[in-house]
């Protein structure tokens, strides 16, 4: 598939059936984000992959108003950052969550980015100390976000190209 049809129909899917994904799977979707661009090449970026039910279950409360789809989730993949290590550890992670979506999206498998950073759980602590007590993660690693990673239950239509707002594209200037 061209890359720019696999963005085109990439869709964020909250609804997976009750099957497991298979491991090679999981190891292509980490090897799209290591990939992933990062500012001289620092990569200060950990991973922490989920499959545990009952891991997930609890983690479905990291955000208000719950996440449904960690419950249904056959894995999560949690980003987190090293702060000490770089200064555009957000960007660099949010590079590699887009590498994992695609990635996910091209083996046929749905996904969608829980974003963590800068949010709240349910119990109104900061949705990154909720995860970190959980995984147990350093406090010098900031979560971004959360992958979920399932066999989509939903299918949903393509974005058409030529419906997108191009009037947010300036040339030289605004």
């Amino acid at each position: 598939m061209e890359l720019l049809e696999l963005m085109r129909t990439r869709r964020s899917v909250r609804s997976y059936k009750a099957e497991a994904v298979a491991e090679k799977d999981i190891t292509k979707i980490v090897q799209a984000g290591m990939l992933s661009a990062s500012g001289k090449a620092i990569r200060p970026w950990e991973f922490i992959v989920v499959s545990d039910k009952e891991i997930l279950r609890n983690m479905a409360g990291c955000r208000a108003g719950s996440v449904k789809m960690l419950k249904e989730a056959s894995h999560a993949i949690v980003v987190v950052g090293n702060s000490d290590a770089s200064d555009v550890w957000v960007e660099d992670c949010s590079a590699v969550m887009s590498n994992m979506h695609l990635m996910a999206h091209a083996l046929g498998l749905g996904s969608c980015w829980v974003q963590g950073r800068l949010r709240k759980a349910d119990d109104g602590r900061d949705t990154d100390e909720f995860v970190r007590d959980i995984l147990g993660y350093p406090e010098n690693y900031k979560l971004l976000a959360i992958l979920t990673v399932g066999v989509p239950n939903e299918e949903k239509e393509g974005y058409e190209l030529d419906k997108l707002p191009m009037e947010k594209v300036h040339y030289g200037k605004i």
